[in-house]
């Protein structure tokens, strides 16, 4: 399962063509940040849940 701070992939390529999201928010939301151009996304769970792909690199439990 996914956690906050959690590298992910998702289904398809963001508009500047990187494919890597961290977690930066959990709730009813989800909202995820492009590592290579900074946007941000806010979007439904169910909706993240359907359209990610894979966690790439889990977060340093601290």
């Amino acid at each position: 399962m996914y956690d906050l701070k959690d590298i992910v992939e998702m289904k398809k390529p963001h508009a500047c063509q990187t494919n890597r999201w961290e977690i930066i928010r959990m709730g009813a939301d989800i909202k995820i940040k492009c590592l290579a151009c900074g946007q941000m996304v806010m979007m439904p769970r169910r909706e993240f849940e359907k359209k990610m792909k894979k966690i790439l690199e889990k977060s340093n439990p601290e």
